[in-house]
């Protein structure tokens, strides 16, 4: 959906000012005044390609691609938007030049926030240099962050062609979907009616490294190509979403191979820890923290005079908090323990070869299609079945 010139449309302002300023910067010889808009160069040469925009045309054109010709894909994650898998994959697609990447991820680590969103606060969000891409980062969960895109309100755009959850560290595999945070940001975009793929690598401590999720990006792009082409097609299967876990070791797998959802899950292991001074110490700095950030936020809503009434309240609480991790105990009347939650790998019995961690841990890039009903799985799952064979030999 291209066209050789800017059509003579109402745009927002802002957007003409940064039209105007990358037009300028490709052809800084350019005559005319400053409140000309330059006309886009649409010869075809070495150095540039036409810029093209779209003004009405079908749902395509607006919603799924930013300049009118490249298709937006949104990624996001739960490990944090400075996590090393993101930063891969996002490099890996804004090379190819084939798509607009926009980022929009986690400011911190929510890889077990599962489904959460955040309601009754304030969500910060603050624009982030990452590899050339637009980007995000939120003081949100994963969800918030899809929510927010999807809701139009961030971007000029509301519906990306796919949203890409990952890559993440650690296996999302059975149960552990609901807590991870990574399927669920796929999983918002599924139930808005958007194709989502999540993508976590099978981290072992002891054996991994941070290059493997390079090696995972390389493993995972000719998936994400065929999706994207074949969305575009309207040939990709429909009302799901894919997981996908890629072996420890990337590179050795065996191939992609789809797998049906297991109830595998992580025992957790609760430990009481003791109520120290070093405790205390770490949760006293936790809060000193939070309080800069409070006060910043407080500062944008509410008058000096408010903000200072609530910091103080909030200096007051400090106190408290650590006299609590001295004693143990606020009053009399009321004790304050505190524990901290593992989750630990456990031996699972094989049942079935074709359940996700046993597919996973047989070396194949486990892709397990998921969808809103249970009802629907074993439909999507025999159509994800017969689309991953052709499409990946199509991308070959």
């Amino acid at each position: 959906m291209t066209t050789s010139a800017v059509k003579n449309n109402f745009l927002p302002p802002g957007l003409v000012s940064n039209l105007q300023q990358v037009l300028l910067s490709r052809n800084p010889a350019g005559g005319g005044d400053g409140d000309e808009l330059p006309k886009i160069n649409t010869r075809k040469d070495d150095s540039s390609k036409p810029t093209s925009f779209s003004n009405g045309g079908d749902a395509y054109s607006e919603t799924n691609c930013d300049d009118g010709s490249k298709p937006i894909v949104l990624l996001t994650n739960s490990d944090g938007i400075e996590s090393p898998g993101l930063s891969y994959l996002v490099d890996a697609l804004v090379k190819l030049g084939l798509y607009n990447v926009h980022v929009c991820a986690p400011r911190s680590d929510k890889t077990t926030s599962g489904h959460a969103v955040t309601l009754k606060e304030t969500v910060e969000v603050v624009s982030a240099e990452i590899n050339g891409a637009t980007a995000y980062e939120v003081s949100g969960t994963p969800v918030d962050c899809v929510s927010l895109v999807l809701s139009g309100a961030l971007f000029s755009w509301s519906k990306p062609l796919l949203v890409i959850s990952g890559i993440n560290r650690g296996s999302s595999c059975g149960r552990n979907m609901f807590y991870s945070g990574v399927v669920a940001g796929a999983r918002e975009a599924l139930i808005n009616g958007l194709p989502s793929i999540s993508i976590s690598l099978n981290w072992k401590s002891d054996r991994s490294q941070e290059s493997d999720f390079k090696d995972a990006v390389t493993v995972c792009l000719p998936l994400i190509n065929a999706a994207i082409r074949d969305i575009e097609k309207g040939v990709f299967p429909k009302n799901c979403s894919l997981n996908v876990e890629v072996p420890t070791s990337p590179l050795a797998n065996k191939g992609f191979k789809v797998a049906k959802p297991s109830l595998w899950r992580s025992t957790h292991s609760w430990q009481a820890i003791s109520a120290t001074r070093s405790q205390a110490a770490s949760r006293f700095m936790g809060n000193q923290q939070n309080i800069g950030l409070q006060f910043a936020q407080l500062s944008r809503d509410a008058s000096a005079a408010g903000a200072a009434r609530r910091l103080t309240t909030q200096r007051k609480n400090i106190e408290i908090v650590e006299s609590v991790g001295v004693a143990g105990k606020v009053d009399s009347k009321r004790t304050v323990k505190y524990f901290r939650l593992e989750m630990l790998n456990k031996e699972q019995e094989v049942q079935d070869e074709d359940l996700d961690f046993q597919v996973l841990e047989n070396g194949f890039v486990a892709v397990t299609p998921l969808s809103h009903s249970m009802q629907a799985e074993s439909e999507i799952n025999m159509a994800v079945s017969d689309w991953i064979p052709s499409a990946l030999q199509e991308e070959k």
